[in-house]
């Protein structure tokens, strides 16, 4: 089993509840992305949606140390990945709802919406996002100059 699979279980023990279908298949598109070097720092399955009733949208989030990657695999063919470097991060909204939570991702060129996560995941989601767009971000500042 790859490392990001083996993240997002760990991470649905850890907060169960949030809805996923396919996990296995989506987190082996986003391990397929993955560069050598690069680390996993959080994974988890969510749907990727505005809407809480829309629940076969599923996809594989993982951050590392480098970039934000959501990837989901199609069931016949294909796949879908989304990559999201820092420097294309803007902010985040978190949205916690009667059941699940909503985590709304916004960059410079669209939002991505993950929905129907478990509400008490929703702390550490942000305290490890934002943590480490922060100190990539001051990463780029220092480039720039």
């Amino acid at each position: 089993m790859g490392k990001v699979y083996e993240h997002a279980k760990a991470f649905d023990r850890k907060f169960p509840g949030s809805l996923c279908w396919r996990l296995k298949s989506h987190a082996k598109v986003v391990e397929s992305y993955l560069d050598s070097d690069e680390e996993v720092l959080l994974a988890f399955g969510a749907q990727k949606n505005e809407s809480f009733f829309e629940i076969f949208n599923s996809y594989a989030f993982c951050l590392t140390n480098k970039r934000i990657i959501l990837g989901k695999k199609r069931i016949l063919w294909g796949s879908f990945m989304y990559s999201i470097t820092p420097d294309l991060y803007n902010d985040m909204e978190i949205y916690r709802g009667l059941i699940w939570g909503k985590v709304t991702i916004d960059t410079v060129k669209e939002k991505i919406i993950l929905t129907n996560v478990a509400k008490s995941s929703l702390d550490e989601i942000e305290t490890i996002i934002s943590n480490f767009m922060m100190e990539a971000k001051q990463k780029y500042k220092i480039e720039d100059k």
